[in-house]
């Protein structure tokens, strides 16, 4: 190695430092005209780059909730005294996170709530439509718990229990795992819960024209009927521009229904205005049936969509909403 250093130096005129690593790691390998090969690299790196950042920038949203949980363990092992004497213990963690969160939404994807005057002060359930990542919620629940000092339960997927490490971030913001008794008990203590009816296929298989996938699911309308509570339709413009999914691709959708695993690839992350629309709130009747509930509260979410989302989508134009005046249409 001292040997071949010594080459790039010796005579009238040095090398290059590049020159001389490309001679060094020629002669460590014994491959004739590497330079040639590293050419390839540098340029197959320049053009696959672009491709590369658009399938890591989601990571980004990983990134936020493992240190989400960092924070309460660091929370939790700051105060374990006074948890023991506390109902209200985990209050300030919430506000924390949810600061962190805000902050994130308010700078990357200048995140706006409209609409919270139809939130009523007790119990409702909010059905939303969802993107391919649950970060429009997670916005949605910093915003209200920062400017309302309310906080909104929600319905998660059974995959999200068995994620590495989240237990203690779903314990503290009660994510419910969903059994209709338990929703309808909470929300008969006054709670204000978010659902999705559609789900993870819904986030997966949905696409820029923004179709709302419920299938038959209607257990969401029976739980608001049950527990005599409004249902208040929400939905975030551009939220499909931010991350979009491959679910269009067959074998995807054929692997989800055998696996039932969100395994489909999401890419973008792009800094598109987002924008959170909370619809008039829909009461309850007491002589209205599961089936018909369902049909009026698909119909309202519709018609948010509809209202506020330009079809198809474009994550162009949803870049360049950034810097255009917010209009005053809701």
């Amino acid at each position: 190695m001292i040997g071949g250093n010594e080459s790039c130096t010796a005579g009238p005129i040095s090398m290059s430092y590049l020159t001389c690593l490309t001679y060094i790691l020629g002669e460590w390998t014994g491959v004739e005209h590497i330079e040639d090969y590293l050419s390839y690299a540098v340029y197959l790196l320049w053009v696959l780059y672009p491709l590369a950042v658009v399938f890591l920038l989601p990571g980004v949203l990983i990134i936020l909730f493992y240190t989400s949980i960092l924070l309460l363990h660091i929370y939790k092992r700051k105060n374990e005294l006074k948890e023991a004497y506390s109902n209200d213990f985990w209050d300030g963690a919430k506000l924390m996170l949810a600061t962190l969160w805000d902050g994130h939404g308010r700078i990357w994807h200048g995140y706006e709530l409209h609409g919270t005057e139809n939130i009523p002060e007790g119990p409702g359930l909010i059905v939303f439509y969802h993107g391919a990542t649950p970060a429009d919620y997670v916005y949605f629940m910093a915003r209200l718990l920062i400017q309302r000092k309310r906080y909104c339960h929600v319905v998660a997927d059974h995959f999200v229990f068995r994620l590495p490490g989240f237990k203690i971030l779903l314990d503290v913001h009660g994510v419910m795992h969903g059994p209709k008794e338990e929703c309808v008990n909470a929300l008969k203590k006054g709670c204000l819960i978010a659902i999705a009816p559609g789900g993870v296929r819904e986030a997966l298989f949905s696409d820029e024209m923004y179709t709302i996938i419920w299938g038959n699911r209607k257990g969401f309308a029976q739980v608001a009927i049950d527990a005599k509570v409004p249902i208040i339709p929400m939905f975030t413009q551009n939220v499909r521009e931010g991350v979009r999914t491959l679910g269009g691709i067959k074998i995807f959708r054929s692997l989800y229904e055998r696996v039932r695993l969100p395994i489909v690839p999401v890419y973008g992350g792009f800094p598109v205005k987002l924008r959170t629309f909370i619809g008039e709130p829909i009461a309850y009747e007491p002589n209205i049936t599961a089936e018909e509930l369902t049909a009026k509260t698909k119909a309202a979410l519709q018609a948010l969509i509809e209202k506020h989302q330009k079809i198809p989508g474009n994550i162009f134009r949803a870049l360049m909403e950034r810097f255009q005046t917010e209009k005053k249409e809701d």
